[in-house]
């Protein structure tokens, strides 16, 4: 709901808890003026006619009270906006008039032929926010161009939580206290990145289910950059956008416009836990594609075959994931091109002849017979200098005339940003989809970028931001042309995850990660901001020869990856009959408890730190518990589980033990290690009576 101030100066967007106010000045500053718990118009009203701050000399009256602060004036805070022409920089502004148009409010300002247009949308307590810039005046660079800036209420320490990480290491939650001064999150390597995924949360003494946080999660998977700024006189603001620094984002020519990503912001008073619940109920309403739709369980082929594969053996190991009963059988790396390792291939989107002599149609066609969908991998931003696109396009690659081209993996990045390799990707990937019965593509970038340059282009730096709407552009476009199959975005694992790419894809690849006691942290940090209904997780083989040699039990690696979606990479044709029997039972397990996973409200009953980790949902009458028992000292019991989001007055009844249960229970869940210290891991499944 948009409610507007009788001088028309005066804007209130509420949702069903929350509310977020601004105010026009007569000088035509845009003020902020409040955001939290829902308040009426004349609430709103009544701010703004509380007086301003009192005059401190070397202070801005302004600073710490814009709703977006652009560069120029009597401002000293970091600005959301920095324009630059060829006589001056700054912008000062004038506003022009505002457009309540549906759920969406447009305020407009012009500077010099600069139309700058700040849109605003609630969708239920998640405010959307982005920026709109038109030139129709000379020639200008946007050196930044910030989504949003969020201003925050005056509180006694304020708390910043965030997800850090590396490869195989991925949203680690961390919280400390916010001190003076600016801490900058982001990434400079042309990619969302796996050091720190674009989101942060504020609060001043939440826990996990009371107390109020405001969080910001930034939509955009090239280079970004989030700061958040705890002013002199302890206000606190949160500015993000695309790009990672200020050294110039865009040229605008007269005519030319540029959108930027949304930054959107919530607010919440449940808590940590009641916080990422919104964001999850948000995703799975206004980003996620065919949220509704629950994801398959798939196979995929990497961790069994790595680059030696071939026709007959892919069909060895889809018989044996049908049998298991396995949804969708997906071809990893190695099917196309002269792709025996690393070292080429890349940029060849067509099948190996040698491996797939009459191309994917057989397999596809075999793979849809034993009952499973059928899906492929491909990396189309990338390529092998031993290829032949490279070797009839080497000018296609992002470089730097007269230096080194930097090969990461033994690849270099294409140039998305041009429109013969944007029309080359396309004519590719829609003719490997048309020619073969395929439902599902795993889309890799593996490499960041690193010399980001476009020899004869004009303003080469444009390429950072362009290459992203290219990939956007493509995947609309494939996505169009071809509605039933289904995407999933993986960078390496976890490196491109935000709400960007989460518009445009089903799901998204965690972690290359897969053990299953190193993914409790990985996960935990995810359901921070995202949903399990895009939350892949695989069980693989134990040792995990991968990563770190770890020994798990079946029992424990499945239950660790049923928190999100189910997905099996071990080498099954190795599987013992035992194992490929039990194995069946999980996915029969998970197929049962699937809805109440992917589409259900998530509470985290103990975090990963402690001996015992679990995670319960709740869709409707029904509630999933997923424990797992990390380690236990000798002769120390092992606390129950109090559940969560269940109606006290009602009785559930135990499916595992046939056990009746008050709503608000503490659950026994019986888990216990053995004397060979292996883990121990429960799913149990409680339906209202």
């Amino acid at each position: 709901m948009i409610e507007i101030g009788g001088d028309g100066r005066t804007w209130l967007l509420s949702g069903p808890t929350s509310s977020y106010a601004l105010r026009l000045t007569d000088l035509d500053e845009l003020l902020h003026l409040y955001w939290g718990p829902r308040i009426t118009l004349a609430d709103a009203g009544s701010l703004a006619a509380l007086p301003g701050p009192p005059y401190r000399p070397f202070e801005s009256g302004l600073d710490g009270r814009e709703e977006y602060p652009v560069e120029g004036g009597p401002r000293f805070v970091r600005p959301a906006l920095s324009v630059r022409t060829d006589e001056r920089r700054g912008t000062e502004w004038r506003f022009e008039e505002y457009e309540a148009d549906g759920d969406e409010l447009r305020l407009r300002f012009v500077d010099d032929g600069l139309g700058i247009t700040l849109h605003y949308r609630m969708r239920q307590d998640v405010v959307e926010r982005w920026v709109t810039l038109a030139n129709e005046g000379p020639s200008l660079e946007l050196l930044r161009a910030d989504s949003a800036t969020w201003t925050l209420p005056e509180r006694d320490g304020w708390r910043l939580s965030q997800l850090h990480g590396r490869w195989a290491a991925e949203s680690r939650l961390v919280r400390s206290p916010l001190t003076y001064g600016e801490k900058v999150i982001g990434s400079r390597r042309g990619h969302t990145g796996h050091q720190h995924l674009p989101w942060v949360a504020l609060d001043s003494g939440a826990s996990e289910e009371s107390g109020e946080v405001y969080g910001c999660a930034l939509g955009w998977s090239g280079s970004w950059r989030i700061c958040v700024a705890q002013l002199p006189d302890a206000r606190v603001q949160i500015s993000g956008g695309a790009g990672y620094d200020d050294s110039g984002l865009l040229r605008l020519e007269p005519g030319e416009s540029f959108t930027t990503p949304v930054f959107a912001g919530l607010w919440s008073d449940g808590g940590f836990g009641g916080a990422s619940r919104a964001w999850h109920a948000y995703q799975r309403a206004y980003v996620i594609p065919d949220a509704d739709q629950d994801r398959p369980v798939l196979f995929n082929s990497w961790e069994a075959t790595h680059f030696d594969i071939s026709e007959e053996q892919q069909g060895a190991l889809a018989r044996r994931a049908a049998a298991m009963g396995v949804e969708l059988f997906v071809v990893d790396d190695g099917w196309f091109g002269a792709r025996t390792s690393d070292r080429a291939g890349l940029g060849d989107w067509t099948p190996n002849p040698d491996r797939f002599p009459t191309g994917l149609k057989p397999l596809g066609d075999y793979v849809h017979a034993l009952g499973m969908q059928f899906g492929i991998w491909v990396e189309p931003e990338m390529v092998n200098p031993d290829s032949e696109l490279y070797r009839a396009h080497p000018d296609w690659v992002q470089f730097q005339p007269g230096r080194t081209r930097t090969e990461f993996r033994n690849q270099l990045v294409l140039n998305l940003a041009r429109e013969d390799v944007q029309e080359y990707l396309w004519d590719q990937l829609d003719s490997l989809l048309s020619s073969a019965p395929i439902d599902y593509v795993k889309w890799d970038f593996n490499r960041c970028f690193t010399d980001a340059g476009w020899p004869g282009e004009p303003y080469p730096q444009k390429l950072w931001v362009e290459h992203v709407e290219a990939l956007y552009a493509l995947l609309d476009r494939l996505r169009a042309a071809h509605p039933e199959v289904a995407f999933e975005s993986c960078s390496g694992g976890g490196g491109r995850i935000d709400l960007g790419i989460m518009a445009r894809t089903d799901q998204v690849w965690t972690s290359d990660n897969t053990d299953p006691l190193d993914r409790l942290a990985i996960q935990h940090g995810f359901s921070q901001i995202h949903p399990a209904r895009i939350m892949a997780a695989w069980v693989t083989d134990s040792p995990n020869a991968q990563l770190n040699g770890r020994i798990s039990s079946l029992r424990f690696r499945f239950v660790s990856a049923m928190a999100g979606v189910l997905g099996v990479g071990g080498h099954l044709t190795e599987w013992s009959e035992q194992e490929l029997v039990e194995a069946r039972d999980w996915v029969d397990l998970y197929k049962d408890i699937r809805p109440v996973v992917q589409r259900g409200d998530l509470y985290r009953l103990r975090p990963p730190e402690g001996g015992l980790s679990a995670v319960q949902y709740v869709h409707g009458d029904e509630s999933v518990v997923l424990a797992l028992l990390q380690a236990q000292h000798h002769g120390e019991p092992v606390a129950p589980l109090r559940l969560c989001g269940l109606d006290p007055s009602a009785a559930y009844e135990c499916r595992e033990t046939g056990e009746v249960h008050r709503g608000a229970v503490l659950l026994h869940h019986g888990l216990r290690t053995g004397l060979s210290g292996d883990f121990d891991a429960a799913a149990i499944r409680l339906r209202r009576m």
